[in-house]
């Protein structure tokens, strides 16, 4: 049985594979722009000829300009226009029952690409809507939504515009070109506080599909456990684990404070965090991000503008290098908006940005927006055996991938064992660090402060050096050893040349240094 179920997963991988490279993503892809916008059009045109979509698929609109619009307007300027569009074009076919209702019976268009200057998000009508059914309770009652994901069902030929869709390509594991469910849109946008942002986001996902996206994963939890919240948190530590299974080093922080100002984060390739309401930490400063980067963070106002670099997080966070993010108009509530976990997983399986977003989403015609080339494969080429060779920088990373997919199998203490072994042997930093990391959590705090020390003698970035004795520190502590932990920030802050992390060093030796809480003498 073991091997038949072993022999299935590899036909599945190798189908998946094969759709991959069959499909025609181009062909299946529309690129919408605002008229009433200057640079949009020139936006949509560069979008297109870098991904080779076609000139008929370019729709333009005459739409508001404001980000926030009504219900009305969506119907008039979107929705209806599109519909009309889609029906001269033959991209759906549609059939009309004796009663009126319709329903998609072929659709050529799967990805939607909106371009800077759409709107963003429709807002609440208290007025009636014609076929419409509010009902109870905090979403039920609700009609407001993105854009985006009320653009998604416009194949479902609903009113309803109180409450949510189920989505029913949530926790899929196929391309969106296999879904017959629904006729379901995936819809994002190329989106930024400036154009040349956009344009750097679209080269940057091309690039990084062809070398691969290779850097750390940075995750943010805030340890909580009660209140629904902790959901959250599963998600954070199920990306760990997932990345780690693909040979991703992962700098993971439980604590209820988000990463501080100054951490050294270098080589971010993704981050995923919550839950504070506007950007801040390392995000506060240009060059954390690699080419290519995914970055998001769960707040429920954190997409709520896309046209401040200080707003939220989803600007900032494109503004300061990202490729793409994900993010929430209005409040959503925590199960409603996108689950980090899937997101991830279906990323680093090689799926399109815009198809492991919706795998990530419960509902539609909901708050949620997805910010990025819907195209976007950032893992792609680690799914495809006779991928280009990527550049000489990559190697440490390409190597540890390679050594988490032979041997991921392994016990989590085997696992780190034969990880050490060979980390130490061929000198691989990136591995050295994560792999004590991994110690440091399962309690084995002296492996993990020898592997660290021997990290960051090999390491040549001063940020890199500074990252990797906090975590030395961190262990000296959770060791018992503060005296070392100590004596080491005191020894670095002599020889390191200035940098902002510096500041947490100096941090650190205060914090050493303050005198134990006296307990207060009993007044009788």
């Amino acid at each position: 049985m073991q091997i038949f179920i072993l022999l299935l997963q590899l036909m599945l991988v190798g189908s998946h594979q094969k759709t991959f490279a069959a499909d025609n993503l181009p062909a299946q892809t529309i690129v919408v722009f605002n008229t009433a916008v200057p640079d949009a059009e020139p936006l949509a045109k560069f979008y297109a000829e870098k991904r080779g979509i076609a000139a008929d698929h370019l729709v333009e609109l005459a739409c508001p300009t404001e980000e926030e619009i009504s219900r009305e307007q969506y119907d008039a300027t979107i929705a209806d226009p599109l519909r009309k569009i889609f029906d001269e074009r033959q991209w759906w076919q549609v059939h009309e029952a004796p009663d009126g209702a319709k329903r998609v019976q072929t659709l050529a268009i799967h990805f939607i690409a909106l371009i800077r200057g759409m709107p963003l998000k429709i807002r609440p009508t208290s007025t009636p809507y014609p076929g419409d059914t509010p009902g109870g309770g905090p979403i039920l009652s609700r009609n407001e939504a993105s854009v985006d994901s009320e653009l998604s069902t416009l194949g479902f030929f609903t009113k309803q515009i109180s409450g949510v869709v189920a989505n029913s390509y949530f926790q899929s594991f196929r391309p969106i070109t296999e879904h017959t469910m629904a006729p379901l849109l995936l819809v994002t946008r190329l989106d930024a506080p400036e154009s040349a942002t956009v344009r750097r986001m679209i080269t940057d996902a091309i690039e990084a599909e062809k070398g691969g996206l290779w850097g750390r994963a940075y995750v943010d939890g805030t340890h909580e456990t009660s209140g629904g919240k902790e959901v959250g948190d599963a998600w954070m530590r199920a990306i760990v684990d997932q990345s780690h299974k693909e040979g991703v080093p992962v700098v993971f922080d439980d604590l209820p404070a988000t990463f501080p100002d100054n951490y050294p984060m270098t080589d971010c390739a993704l981050y995923y965090g919550w839950y504070t309401g506007a950007v801040g930490g390392p995000f506060n400063q240009q060059g954390r991000f690699v080419p290519g980067a995914v970055a998001a963070h769960i707040h429920s106002y954190s997409a709520a503008t896309l046209r401040g670099e200080n707003s939220g997080w989803a600007g900032p966070l494109v503004s300061h290098g990202a490729a793409a993010t994900v993010g929430n108009v209005y409040e959503p509530y925590l199960e409603l908006t996108a689950h980090f976990d899937i997101l991830n997983d279906r990323l680093l399986h090689g799926f399109t940005f815009a198809e492991s977003v919706f795998m990530a989403s419960r509902v539609l015609s909901w708050m949620g927006v997805a910010v990025g080339d819907p195209l976007y494969r950032p893992y792609l080429n680690w799914t495809q055996i006779d991928s280009k060779t990527p550049p000489k920088s990559a190697a440490p990373w390409r190597a540890y991938h390679e050594f988490a997919i032979k041997n991921n199998k392994l016990d989590s203490s085997d696992y780190r064992i034969q990880a050490r072994v060979v980390g130490a042997r061929t000198r691989n930093v990136v591995m050295l660090e994560d792999v004590a990391l991994m110690e440091l959590r399962a309690g084995k705090f002296a492996t993990a402060i020898a592997m660290l020390e021997q990290a960051r003698g090999d390491y040549t970035k001063r940020d890199d050096i500074i990252r990797c004795v906090l975590e030395e520190c961190d262990a000296f502590i959770k060791f018992g050893k503060p005296d070392r932990a100590l004596d080491l920030t005191r020894r670095v802050l002599r020889i390191i040349p200035e940098s902002p992390a510096l500041q947490l060093l100096h941090k650190m030796e205060s914090d050493l240094t303050k005198p134990p809480p006296t307990t207060p003498t009993p007044q009788y």
